[in-house]
């Protein structure tokens, strides 16, 4: 099992989600599911990412909800970089 590792930036990204139980349940499943090391649904369409992002990956959590995060397998750390919508994350 992967270690968790947070960003300063999405320790307030999550403050806006708190009070929205449908994302932070999915949240929650996704982010046992990579700490698991298991590959994720289609349907939250993960992918990797390029540009100033690269060697993060994204999914959808909810249709307009992305995760932006880092797998180091090396040091067994999951690292969770952001959370929000896609016009707030790029």
């Amino acid at each position: 099992m992967l270690e968790l590792g947070y960003s300063n930036r999405i320790k307030k990204d999550l403050k806006k989600f708190q009070y929205k139980k449908e994302v932070i349940k999915e949240f929650n499943g996704v982010i046992k599911l990579l700490s698991e090391k298991k590959k994720l649904p289609e349907k939250y369409l993960d992918h990797a990412l390029s540009g100033n992002y690269y060697g993060y990956r994204e999914c959808h959590v909810k249709p307009d909800v992305l995760l932006v995060y880092r797998v180091n397998l090396a040091e067994k750390v999951l690292y969770l970089a952001r959370i929000g919508s896609h016009s707030e994350l790029f």
